[in-house]
């Protein structure tokens, strides 16, 4: 099983750069790595910490971070995604990630929708041949990101699937999935060529596995046994050292 470490959160009390990030990364076992935003990241010296670890970089954030449920939003996005792109094309990287942004008021949650639809099904027209993919993250709106729009798995894919590109899809993060109270194979069902890449924490808290009560083994497994063979995304807050959650976490998931 690939590991890939967010380095948002992962090694940031042992190092302040990301390209040392990296390195104690693959020092202490995780085949990957992954970040949020990547303009205000110093991209050369990332480059360099992968080529001196052979690290992968599984993905980061598509920008700018700006709410696709709002269409004027549109051209700014895709303007900004061809710049990811080739970011992620440097890096190596196969996967963006895209966030809907909040629940606009006085606009109603069909026009929205169709807007999400509208915006992602032209971004799949600018990743066609780029080796690239979009993944569309539905987010808990219960405890960390209260009024955003998608925070369902079934209407994120519903969304993703109605663009009919294939170069779009969702991230499914097990955290905010279970803190929803969605069951993985209810809501991931057959579309698990839907589901691009994978991100767990543990619940309470949003830290390391085996901190929490949720069944990640399980829903892991789930996901791997119907088709999933992407990399698992280390989101979390480390309580413990990263590198003692690294191996924890390898070892609880089998």
């Amino acid at each position: 099983m690939r590991l890939s470490a967010c380095i948002e959160w992962l090694f940031a009390a042992e190092a302040d750069n990301f390209a040392d990030r990296i390195r104690l990364a693959h020092t202490h076992g995780a085949e990957a790595v992954e970040f949020w935003k990547w303009t205000n990241k110093d991209i050369g010296s990332i480059e360099w910490a992968q080529t001196e670890t052979g690290m992968e970089l599984s993905s980061f954030v598509a920008e700018p971070m700006i709410a696709l449920t709002d269409r004027a939003n549109k051209d700014a996005f895709l303007k900004g995604l061809k710049s990811s792109i080739e970011t992620a094309r440097r890096l190596g990287a196969h996967t963006l990630i895209a966030q809907a942004g909040d629940d606009l008021p006085g606009k109603s949650r069909q026009e929205q929708k169709a807007a999400l639809i509208e915006t992602l099904t032209a971004a799949g027209e600018i990743l066609e041949g780029s080796g690239v993919r979009l993944g569309l993250e539905p987010l808990n709106t219960l405890i960390d990101h209260v009024g955003y729009f998608l925070h369902s798995t079934v209407e994120g894919i519903e969304i993703v699937k109605a663009t009919g590109r294939p170069e779009i899809g969702i991230i499914y993060d097990i955290y905010h999935s279970a803190v929803m109270g969605e069951a993985t194979a209810e809501v991931i069902g057959g579309d698990i060529d839907r589901v691009f890449h994978v991100h767990i924490a543990d619940h309470p808290g949003r830290n390391e596995p085996g901190s929490g009560d949720i069944d990640l083994r399980r829903r892991i497994d789930w996901l791997v046994e119907h088709g999933y063979h992407g990399a698992i995304g280390l989101e979390y807050r480390p309580l413990a050292a990263s590198a003692a959650t690294i191996v924890e976490t390898r070892r609880m998931l089998g």
